[in-house]
């Protein structure tokens, strides 16, 4: 067996997945993703496995790597780089590593959130550069977060935000009505409802056609003066251009983001540049716990598979 291995998070943490990956004696290729669809076509047809990041897996990358590819096992949950239903056309099992990291980006959500309302970030680099910035910042205990996306991470980005004593809102097309009682969730009847009533947006939805641009100009409209708004989700769920416009123009009062639509970003980048922003590299799951969970569950995922037994967790069906 020829596996490609291209997530470095996984390269890079030290764990018991490397001693799993290792004992069934395959060859394992190593490369720094996340790969673009040229680099994946360049290596696409040589391998009997995925073990994937973010790479683009498109059509074109499918069809060239069959009828030799057995399975694509991706680190992590988000599948909107890899092209599942074509996938699920040929037969083929997206693997996938959901309940892993939902703990680590709900942190991180709340990282970003104190980071812009305390001033942290700017703070902490004027004192390293020997300058004494006192800037007044805001609490946020009793506000209120609307949350788009109540699975797994946006529940557990309220049970966090209860603990601050924020109010919570949330909007999610499966309603988990016994999780919402218990944790005082007030449910809005669409994304429009918590855009329009929440101080504090945090976006913790997949990426879709539906779910691409969701946050444009005309949705910040509606949205309260000042808002901040939270992204650990996907870069493309906001249009760039719109968001940076509403941080320059005062009516967004805070962007935290650690995904962006371009990974790694230009330097010109938009919203690098604007005012009020707190930008992490795409590292929200990214701790030594949560790696070891995903890493683990995507070897397991694909070792199970390669063997002939069924995986932890499969996307698709056929």
């Amino acid at each position: 067996m020829k596996v490609l291995l291209t997530t470095t998070s996984y390269q890079d943490t030290p764990g018991p997945h490397h001693d799993l990956l290792e004992s069934n004696g395959w060859e394992i290729v190593r490369e720094r993703g996340p790969l673009p669809e040229e680099r994946m076509l360049e290596l696409a047809g040589d391998f009997d496995a995925f073990l994937c990041g973010d790479d683009a897996i498109t059509q074109a990358v499918i069809e060239k790597s069959l009828p030799q590819l057995k399975c694509i096992s991706k680190y992590g949950i988000g599948l909107d780089k890899i092209d599942v239903e074509f996938a699920t056309s040929q037969s083929l099992p997206v693997l996938f590593t959901p309940g892993v990291n939902h703990t680590t980006v709900a942190e991180h959500t709340f990282g970003l959130l104190i980071g812009i309302t305390k001033h942290i970030v700017t703070t902490a680099a004027a004192a390293r550069n020997g300058e004494w910035k006192r800037l007044t910042g805001h609490e946020i205990m009793g506000k209120t977060i609307g949350i788009v996306g109540l699975g797994r991470i946006g529940k557990e980005v309220a049970v966090r935000a209860n603990a601050f004593g924020m109010k919570v809102i949330a909007y999610d097309i499966y309603w988990d009505d016994a999780f919402a009682s218990e944790h005082a969730v007030a449910r809005c009847d669409s994304m429009d409802d918590v855009l329009t009533n929440a101080d504090v947006v945090s976006l913790h939805c997949f990426l879709s056609d539906e779910t691409r641009g969701m946050i444009n100009k005309d949705k910040i409209a509606e949205m309260r003066d000042g808002v901040i708004v939270l992204n650990c989700a996907r870069g493309e769920l906001v249009v760039t251009e719109d968001m940076a416009a509403a941080l320059n123009s005062g009516k967004v009062g805070g962007y935290g983001a650690d995904v962006l639509d371009i990974e790694p970003p230009p330097a010109d980048h938009p919203l690098l540049g604007a005012p009020n922003t707190v930008i992490t590299s795409h590292i929200g799951s990214r701790t030594h716990e949560s790696v070891i969970r995903q890493a683990t569950m995507a070897t397991k995922n694909l070792v199970q598979f390669l063997n002939g037994e069924a995986p932890i967790a499969q996307a698709n069906k056929f």
